[in-house]
């Protein structure tokens, strides 16, 4: 029985790419104390909830791109799920990118880019929970890949999904 094997993409060769960041900032925020605003009583134990998508778009400049990450932070009681702040975010980056193969640009912006710009988006985060009357929320390396990898395989079965269901 003979199998079928998918070429692989060539492997990136690191010495062939040129990668530099031209800006970072924040594209849009808000913060909203919600604890400060409604009151919730005594000590509260926070559960905080992230969510993470990315976006990236490609520039009218020759080899520049966008990539912006966007976080949804919520914290609420452990106790009775009461909200104490909610945090939305989006960090962008701009990229001058050259020497890496159209097939693997796609992974290498959402995948390399986020990770370069993550340790600011992370101050970022925590500066504002702090100022915002919290203690300072210093959030977890985010694994890029993992995420990327994810998003790829849950795209494939909703193609899939819509493929087979009947019209």
């Amino acid at each position: 029985m003979a199998e079928e094997k998918k070429a692989a993409p060539a492997p990136l060769d690191p010495s062939k790419i040129k990668s530099n960041v031209l800006a970072q900032y924040i594209r849009d925020m808000s913060f909203e104390n919600i604890l400060a605003q409604k009151g919730v009583g005594g000590e509260a134990q926070p559960e905080i909830s992230v969510q993470v998508n990315l976006d990236a778009r490609k520039r009218n400049a020759e080899n520049q791109y966008e990539v912006v990450t966007k976080l949804n932070i919520t914290s609420k009681t452990k106790e009775k799920g009461e909200p104490l702040f909610v945090m939305e975010i989006e960090y962008a980056g701009i990229f001058h990118i050259e020497g890496v193969p159209d097939d693997q640009m796609h992974p290498y912006l959402l995948i390399e880019c986020p990770r370069i710009t993550f340790p600011f988006l992370r101050r970022i985060v925590s500066d504002i929970s702090r100022d915002g009357g919290f203690p300072p929320l210093n959030l977890e390396t985010i694994d890029f890949l993992s995420l990327y990898r994810t998003e790829i395989t849950r795209r494939a079965e909703e193609q899939k999904a819509k493929a087979a269901k009947p019209n």
